[in-house]
């Protein structure tokens, strides 16, 4: 992920505050709600998030487990990004590989 991360990908960290709060964030990701993720990434939408993913872009998303962020992804090739993925295991899979987790998120975009 660090790897991908350093070639330009973007990380959406899509768990809910419920979540990530006590277990801690991904340094580097973005935190997007999953209700508003395609309008904040699309580059059509008049409400984009500033510095947001091209079509052909690495978009990298996660979730507790890697399961919702499946589901995110293909919806997200859907809109045209072509390379949307998602973390094998989520972001509790990356933890318990013991890789580095912020207390705090890098970006919060709501």
């Amino acid at each position: 992920l660090a790897a991908a991360q350093a070639a330009g990908a973007h990380v959406i960290d899509i768990r809910s505050a419920v979540t990530r709060e006590p277990e801690g964030h991904v340094p580097g990701a973005a935190v997007v709600e999953r209700l508003v993720l395609e309008w904040r990434l699309d580059p059509s939408s008049a409400h984009r998030m500033d510095g947001g993913p091209g079509h052909d872009d690495l978009v990298i998303v996660l979730c507790n487990e890697g399961y919702y962020s499946s589901l995110a992804a293909r919806d997200l090739r859907d809109l045209g990004f072509h390379r949307a993925t998602d973390l094998v295991g989520g972001f509790r899979a990356y933890a318990q590989a013991g890789l580095p987790v912020d207390e705090e998120p890098t970006r919060y975009v709501d």
